[in-house]
């Protein structure tokens, strides 16, 4: 496995371990937002690190010091891979905005967004060698 892949599997493993130890979950809730948003937040920046990767595999790209906006991401799976482009759009609306900033508490939506958050870092690995 691609070393920057494993990086990205740390980030959703570390927002499992959040929500599992710290958000207190409860009938179905997560009764601390707090730790659903920073839960929210590594998941998300998992996949912003695969992307990365995948859009710059050589690292030729300057590093930043600030972050790309979602745009760039989107733009080059709209030419990448149109369904990866969906993975994303679903992805960055559960997990940027309704985990990150609304604190979104349902452990079924935030449970299926983390089995997805996978499922695309997989993809990417896949592609990524």
């Amino acid at each position: 496995m691609h070393p920057i892949i494993k990086e990205a599997h740390r980030y959703l493993a570390n927002a499992k371990e959040i929500l599992e130890e710290k958000a207190i979950r409860e009938n179905g809730i997560y009764r601390d937002k707090k730790y659903v948003k920073l839960a929210g937040h590594a998941a998300y920046t998992g996949i912003l690190i695969a992307l990365d990767q995948l859009m710059d595999p050589a690292g030729k790209q300057a590093k930043r010091k600030s972050r790309k906006s979602i745009d760039v991401y989107r733009s080059f799976l709209s030419t990448y891979d149109r369904k990866m482009l969906d993975y994303l759009n679903n992805l960055y609306n559960v997990l940027h905005l309704d985990m990150s900033y609304d604190g979104i508490n349902d452990t079924r939506i935030i449970k299926s967004a983390m089995s997805v958050t996978k499922e695309f870092i997989d993809i990417i690995g896949s592609r990524i060698n």
